[in-house]
């Protein structure tokens, strides 16, 4: 919101300027007039405002250089209007009240409140510009019939008389209207400040929406996707408003929940999606879920908006509470009630969010609090079939739930596997419906196949490569597991030193708390305590592309394509060679954490001017946080106490702690959690600090 500010600052400002350009030729051009005789000083006294708008419109970069379609057609027929009136010479004292209304109308388009809010009044500018067109065609006209007007008689001027009147009338109406909307507006945004100042500050998740990269194919899925959507704009009352989409990994559930977000977006009734992952569980997002969707709301339409400010007016502890049944009571669900209009809300992945324990809360709420929502509000939750899931949602009246298990897809499949191959002349159609049989239902399986058939490997020509996916046993029937293997004896290969890199570091990917860019992870393990673990992570990561996200830019975190990815690594009976299982990766990450720590903590790090402003107060705070805190020091300050917690006590790591807590860096670092609002859950994680040092005497 702020940067918004300061782009409009910026543009009122460019605005004044050239109002204060147009205002000087305006005064010009009315001295020129004195010049004129009598009756062309009577009756030209339109030129100065018509000729200042021409300017204005004129004007490359202007005040009326990006407007909407609308606005830009009436601005169009003013424009050309002002020239059909100025380039009239034969004017007379029959149309100078005509003129004169004429000469308002470009006054007060003129104005200040006109030009800014140009394009949110498209509507009543388009209606005044239809009739000062109406003007100038009536002047050319009146120019032609005045030669014979002698001829017409009397009755010819009371017509015209009549017909200015009744369009001036129009003309008086119409800017009064114009003007009454601009100061409802001005009422309207003020409003909406002031409740954005309730909402902003709510404990917002990031990065949990709508990723148009995990849509469907275009084409597969289509009876699925048409029966959710019906779902979705059922008017029937009695409709169930959740419904629970549940399968197997690798079904394609989170590529069906985004679809229908999408599809909800581009039909203006998405209100929220909410997407957890596995390898974000340490940020605890369930805490934040309904907050988030709140917050969501509050952005979707004003009667939302009002709903959680009046909350928020009440009691401000709901922009902060973890307490995800105040979340739902005080914030969503009166939202949901007031909008009166139709709402989808969309959570995908519920079953990511971490143990029984993570969905304890949340769960009573979909299976008992989302049945009294409105008829018009739909939410589209998918999961796998875990039992806390469900037994709590499973065969309610308010909850309509669907197996993937029991829905065909081979068709689909075979789709994606044609488009995915299309390029690979060497499979054909028996080979694409070989893949889709073979699939056994399983799109992430299919994906995992055509990149393994895509991808060029010495020695193996694509034909063989297919024929290594479809000969490849796996065990115990899971289908995934097979290409996991497959494809990392590919990529990694079997040697002993590879190995033990492949393990370092995907065990390091799969400790982090939260997903981190390749170069935040090479700066972290190059203060590993061995140096022996001191080599670039891409030597492992850059050809995992198939399965991971983030290998091809390193600004960019690294993740699973796909949750199963990780529940592979870390079973032995499942990865064999390939299990990640380093139990000192968490002792060498605090060490590197506090290593951070100690090199790079210092006084005010983000060079505020004063320190008698609250964080919320510094404008750009943003900006100085993401130029001064690194990537690796933010996670260094918030997650050093968590992995500490996971390992064995040792006295070169206390040494550490002491170089923190027992010197000014402690305030330091105290500064940049308080930067980031990162306090959380430092007291337990102090706690437990204090219980894994032992011996306290040097803190």
């Amino acid at each position: 919101m702020e940067s918004r500010e300061g782009d409009n600052g910026e543009h009122v400002v460019k605005m004044n300027a050239l109002l204060d350009a147009h205002q000087t030729a305006y005064r010009d051009l009315s001295t020129a007039k004195e010049a004129f005789d009598s009756v062309v000083r009577m009756n030209g006294n339109c030129l100065p405002a018509l000729k200042a708008f021409k300017t204005v419109v004129d004007t490359v970069g202007g005040p009326l250089s990006k407007l909407n379609p609308i606005a830009q057609v009436a601005v169009g027929l003013l424009s050309k209007a002002a020239q059909t009136i100025l380039d009239q010479d034969s004017r007379d004292e029959s149309v100078s009240t005509l003129l004169a209304k004429v000469q308002e109308v470009y006054e007060f388009l003129l104005e200040k409140d006109t030009l800014e809010h140009i394009n949110t009044k498209e509507h009543l500018l388009l209606q005044l510009a239809q009739v000062v067109s109406s003007y100038a065609e009536f002047v050319c006209k009146y120019a032609e019939k005045k030669s014979f007007g002698h001829r017409l008689g009397k009755q010819f001027f009371l017509d015209i008389q009549s017909d200015i009147n009744e369009n001036n009338k129009r003309l008086d109406a119409l800017m009064q209207r114009y003007r009454d909307r601009v100061v409802q507006s001005i009422h309207i945004n003020v409003s909406r400040l002031s409740e954005d100042f309730k909402v902003d500050g709510m404990a917002y998740a990031k990065d949990v929406g709508l990723m148009t990269m995990k849509q469907c194919l275009d084409g597969t899925r289509a009876e699925l996707l048409a029966e959710i959507i019906r779902w979705i704009c059922d008017p029937n009352p009695n409709v169930p408003r959740m419904f629970y989409l549940h399968g197997q990994a690798g079904k394609g559930k989170s590529a069906i929940a985004h679809t229908i977000a999408m599809w909800s977006k581009n039909t203006g009734i998405l209100g929220s999606c909410f997407c957890f992952a596995r390898d974000r569980q340490a940020e605890h997002l369930e805490r934040r879920i309904f907050t988030t969707i709140a917050h969501d709301l509050a952005n979707r339409s004003p009667l939302m908006r009002h709903a959680v400010a009046d909350a928020i007016a009440t009691d401000d502890s709901l922009k902060t509470t973890s307490d995800v049944i105040q979340q739902w009571e005080k914030l969503v669900a009166p939202a949901l009630l007031a909008s009166g209009a139709k709402v989808v809300i969309v959570i995908d992945a519920l079953d990511e969010a971490g143990s029984d324990a993570s969905r304890k809360d949340i769960l009573p709420i979909l299976s008992t609090r989302v049945s009294s929502l409105p008829s018009s509000s739909r939410i589209f939750i998918t999961s796998r079939p875990l039992p806390d899931v469900h037994d709590r949602v499973k065969n309610l009246p308010h909850v309509r739930d669907m197996s993937l298990d029991d829905v065909p897809t081979e068709d689909d499949i075979r789709l994606y596997v044609t488009t995915a191959l299309a390029s690979k002349h060497e499979i054909g159609g028996t080979e694409v419906e070989q893949l889709a049989r073979k699939s056994d239902g399983l799109f992430e399986w299919a994906r995992l196949s055509c990149e393994y058939i895509k991808t060029s490997t010495a020695g193996k020509t694509v034909k063989e490569r297919f024929d290594d996916v479809m000969s490849h046993e796996s065990k115990e029937g899971n289908l995934l597991d097979g290409m996991y293997n497959a494809i990392l004896e590919t990529a990694i290969g079997r040697k002993p030193l590879v190995l033990g890199r492949f393990r370092s570091v995907m065990k390091q990917v799969l400790s982090t708390l939260e997903p981190l860019p390749m170069y935040t992870l090479d700066t972290m393990r190059a203060m590993f305590p061995h140096k022996v673990d001191h080599y670039e992570v891409k030597v492992i990561l850059g050809f995992m592309g198939t399965l991971l996200s983030g290998v091809t830019d390193t600004s960019k975190a690294i993740r699973p394509l796909h949750a199963s990815f990780y529940d592979f690594l870390t079973d032995v009976s499942r990865s064999g060679d390939y299990f990640v299982g380093d139990q000192t990766m968490d002792a060498n990450i605090a060490s590197a954490s506090l290593s951070i720590l100690h090199s790079e903590l210092q006084f005010n790090i983000c060079k505020l001017d004063t320190s008698y402003l609250c964080n919320s107060e510094v404008t750009d705070l943003v900006e100085r946080i993401g130029t001064n805190i690194s990537c690796h020091l933010s996670y260094s300050c918030q997650f050093w106490m968590k992995h500490l917690k996971s390992t064995e006590f040792s006295s070169e790591l206390a040494m550490q702690i002491q170089g923190i807590l027992g010197s000014e860096k402690v305030l330091f670092w105290l500064e940049i959690l308080s930067l980031l609002n990162a306090w959380g859950s430092v007291g337990l994680d102090m706690q437990s600090t204090a219980r894994w040092l032992q011996v306290r005497w040097f803190i």
